[in-house]
């Protein structure tokens, strides 16, 4: 379970100021939502947005990822730039994120892992359940236009992404790799 693709929120080009003067950029995972810092190639300059190779095979801009990070550990301005990346990687997998709503099941006899979501509880979860029996979802729009009074699901999704890397959920995630616990 790794990402092959990320996109930098920041590029430091000094690194932190502290220990060895290299230059660092925070990015996230395009598939796991991963926060990691990498270390780009010599004279390679990175821009917040710029979406980078970080899999296993030949990397053409990044030299080697340094370490996974944490909420806490991004810089403010790679904070301030997390709801963009992360709604750009929405948006470039819809289908993945609808997928979601068509597969999701049941984590406990009292707790499905729709109502996980911002916005849902056991009404919405019903109606989502009862419309994709009939048909599978096809887009955010279609989830929209079949289950009435149902926030935004697209929204719905994204603020659920945001929670689990601020870790403001500590025991699902749905959508996001647990952060290894301290």
């Amino acid at each position: 379970m790794k990402d092959e693709h990320a996109i930098v929120l920041d590029f430091l080009p000094r690194g932190h100021g502290f220990g060895k003067p290299e230059p660092v950029a925070q990015v996230i995972g395009t598939s796991f939502f991963t926060l990691l810092e990498v270390v780009p190639r010599e004279n390679v300059v990175l821009k917040p947005g710029d979406k980078v190779y970080i899999g296993s095979g030949k990397r053409d801009e990044i030299s080697h990822i340094k370490r996974r990070i944490r909420y806490g550990d991004l810089t403010a301005f790679a904070k301030s730039e997390l709801e963009h990346a992360v709604r750009r990687i929405v948006d470039e997998d819809e289908k993945k994120f609808v997928d979601f709503f068509n597969k999701a099941q049941p984590i406990t006899v009292r707790l499905h892992q729709l109502e996980l979501l911002p916005g849902i509880g056991k009404k919405h979860m019903w109606e989502i359940l009862e419309e994709r029996k009939k048909k599978p979802f096809e887009s955010f729009e279609d989830i929209k236009e079949r289950v009435k009074l149902l926030p935004n699901p697209k929204e719905l999704v994204i603020k659920r992404i945001l929670a689990e890397i601020e870790e403001k959920e500590e025991k699902y995630f749905l959508f996001v790799s647990p952060p290894k616990r301290r």
